[in-house]
């Protein structure tokens, strides 16, 4: 039987025969009780028929399968509850799995976890049989543990982050076209309203950054990580810019040409499936890099940096849009979900280490600013699209990734509301010599 309930559009719990219970031996519910504290804020069912928390919680998380419990007893912590939960061992009722915001809402705000004690564990262990700590295989969603990426080469080499971009931008364009709509854009939007359109906030977004680039017709202007070439297109579209994009994903860059022919943009744009560090050489009057920087690796800001500058003209502009941590002390790494099944090797630093990678690169910052509560909104958007094409989605990806990307997107949205993560547009210029410039006094583009 299928877990969605079509009608609904949440996760049916599944009956439980009462010849699987474990007797005797610890239930699901002992096992919940020994690592949670006060009142459960939502209701925990198991495959053996026992049951905590509330009866009336708007939100039910059901453990349907003796995997599901090996899944989160071997990797605790979000590595376990996403294996289960992506499998379809963990199910939850009351929230759509194309958005399950306020399940981890309630998760992150009311659940208390606390270890068990030594002999606890070894009580449950034993009632529940050694077996249950071997580990069963992971999701096939699942990228392999960082330390065995050395096969595909150095953390951040050519071939690893082409396999990275692999894993997260070629699940497929006719899915991706489903949840980013049709401006087909996967970066921070930008929003004059709330209740904006996503298409229009992602309209204001190249306007933005083609704003703070002073596009005008007859420039030249390079896109790194140019995704499906929404900003080669705009830019070519509404400034008359000759536009060059480059992207890792060959799936991104034969539907952005495919675009590009089908709107009579040929003879101003073009994407090319390419390394940011194989991109022309220029020089460029201008240069966006939209959410690439999260990919390149912290350690590897200065070359990267150095390369676009290289490529830009004398006064020429560069607007570097990326996620950043919310401080300069966090650790560099994402965590393990997002690591193995979102973003394999990304990266994040606070602003203000990106800043100064950009001054030491020998650019000067112009204008910063923080767009972290659009972001939130651009994800809730999203949701609320891949809610609305959920049975066509799961019939493109299969129902394990379209659950990847629900919970992904819901708990990127979480973060960026509570300020764990944040979105900034840096503006900076290459000078001529002895510091000279074209730069106005005033910023001439509007906020």
């Amino acid at each position: 039987m299928s877990l969605i309930d079509r009608e609904q559009g949440t996760v049916a719990v599944p009956p439980v025969p009462p010849a699987r219970r474990r007797s005797p031996g610890p239930t699901v519910a002992d096992v919940v009780r020994a690592v949670t504290a006060g009142p459960l804020p939502v209701r925990i069912t198991g495959y053996d028929g026992s049951a905590v928390g509330p009866a009336d919680a708007g939100i039910t998380l059901a453990i349907c399968s003796e995997r599901g419990l090996s899944y989160l007893l071997t990797a605790p912590g979000d590595l376990g509850m996403a294996r289960a939960y992506v499998s379809g061992d963990l199910a939850l009722a009351g929230v759509h799995p194309g958005d399950p915001y306020e399940a981890l809402r309630v998760l992150k705000d009311e659940l208390r976890l606390r270890p068990p004690s030594l002999a606890e564990g070894l009580a449950l262990v034993r009632g529940l049989g050694w077996e249950r700590l071997r580990p069963p295989p992971p999701p096939p969603q699942e990228a392999v543990a960082r330390w065995r990426r050395v096969v595909s080469g150095l953390r951040h080499s050519r071939s690893r982050d082409s396999c990275a971009v692999s894993h997260h931008y070629d699940v497929s364009n006719a899915f991706y076209e489903q949840v980013l709509g049709t401006s087909m854009t996967y970066t921070c939007a930008l929003f004059r309203a709330p209740d904006d359109t996503l298409e229009r906030a992602q309209a204001a977004k190249y306007d933005l950054v083609a704003g703070k680039l002073a596009l005008r017709p007859g420039m030249r202007l390079l896109d790194v990580g140019c995704g499906w070439g929404g900003m080669v297109r705009h830019a070519a579209r509404e400034y008359g810019v000759r536009a060059v994009g480059v992207t890792l994903s060959r799936a991104q860059a034969d539907w952005a040409r495919a675009a590009i022919a089908r709107e009579g943009l040929g003879s101003l744009a073009e994407v090319r499936h390419l390394d940011y560090r194989d991109a022309p050489v220029g020089p460029f009057d201008a240069i966006s890099s939209i959410g690439l920087t999260e990919h390149i690796g912290v350690r590897n800001y200065p070359g990267y940096f150095g390369a676009l500058r290289r490529r830009l003209r004398p006064g020429g502009r560069l607007l570097n849009h990326c996620i950043t941590r919310a401080d300069n002390r966090a650790p560099h790494r994402s965590g393990v979900f997002i690591d193995r099944y979102v973003f394999p090797d990304g990266e994040l630093a606070g602003p203000g280490r990106l800043i100064g990678e950009i001054h030491d690169a020998g650019l000067e910052v112009r204008h910063e600013e923080n767009l972290r509560g659009h972001y939130a909104l651009t994800l809730a958007a999203w949701c609320r699209n891949l809610v609305a094409h959920w049975d066509t989605c799961v019939a493109e990806v299969g129902a394990g990734t379209a659950r990847v990307w629900g919970l992904y997107m819901a708990g990127s949205r979480l973060a960026f509301e509570r300020n764990g993560i944040q979105l900034h547009q840096v503006l900076a210029t290459r000078n001529g010599p002895g510091g000279t410039d074209d730069y106005p006094l005033r910023p001439d583009w509007t906020p």
